[in-house]
C-alpha cells in the first residue's frame, strides 16, 4: 500500500480534491489530507468545509511515496506562496517520487522549479503562465511523464485520479477501481 500526502488550501477545487482522493482510497492507498493552514478546517473555493487529517507541521513529507496538489485558483495561489509547499515538492520530484497536480496546481510545480523539460497539462487559462519554452505543454486530459501526473480540471479528476492509482498501485488495481466505479 503506498502513501499520497494531499496538500489542501483554502479555495481549493473541491472535485479535484474529493474524485482523486476516492479513487485512491478505493484502490487501497493511504491518503493524508494536509491543511497548510494553521487548522485542521478547509475551505474549498465553492464554500464546501472539508476536515483535514493534519496539518503541515504535523507530517513529515519523508512517510510518504507520493504528494498531490489540487487545484482551484485560490488555493493554488496559497500553494504556491508557501516555501514549505515548495520545499516538498522539489524534494519529492529530486528524488524520483510521484509529484501530482490538477487544473492550476502545476503553477505551484513552476514555481517550484521542477518543470524544465517535462511534459505537462494544465487548466487551458494557465497555458500561459507555464509554457514559457522550456516544457512541453500538451492539451490532454491527463499526462504522465515519468513521476509526474497533471491534468486538465475538474472534468478530468476521476481520469486522473485512476492516472495516480496505477503509478501507485499498478495497473490492475486501477482498472478494477474504473471498472466497479462506472468510469468510462
Amino acid at each position: 500500500m503506498k502513501s499520497v500526502l494531499v496538500l489542501m488550501a483554502d479555495g481549493f477545487e473541491e472535485t479535484e480534491l474529493t474524485v482523486p482522493v476516492d479513487v485512491l482510497r478505493r484502490g487501497g492507498s493511504e491518503v493524508v489530507l494536509c491543511s497548510t493552514g494553521g487548522t485542521l478546517e478547509v475551505e474549498g473555493a465553492h464554500g464546501m468545509l472539508f476536515l483535514a487529517d493534519s496539518t503541515l507541521d504535523e507530517v513529515s513529507a519523508d512517510d510518504f511515496d507520493a504528494v498531490f496538489l489540487p487545484g482551484g485558483g485560490p488555493g493554488t495561489e496559497r500553494l504556491e506562496s508557501d516555501e514549505r509547499v515548495l520545499e516538498i515538492v522539489r524534494k519529492f520530484a529530486g528524488a524520483g517520487r510521484l509529484v501530482a497536480a490538477i487544473c492550476a496546481a502545476p503553477r505551484v510545480l513552476k514555481r517550484a522549479g521542477i518543470l524544465e523539460g517535462r511534459k505537462i497539462t494544465s487548466f487551458p487559462a494557465e497555458q500561459a503562465k507555464l509554457d514559457d519554452g522550456s516544457l512541453t505543454y500538451l492539451r490532454d486530459r491527463v499526462v504522465v511523464d515519468g513521476n509526474l501526473v497533471t491534468s486538465r480540471g475538474a472534468g478530468c479528476a476521476g481520469e486522473f485520479g485512476l492516472a495516480l492509482l496505477e503509478a501507485l498501485e499498478g495497473r490492475e488495481v486501477a482498472e478494477k477501481v474504473r471498472v466497479s466505479a462506472l468510469f468510462p
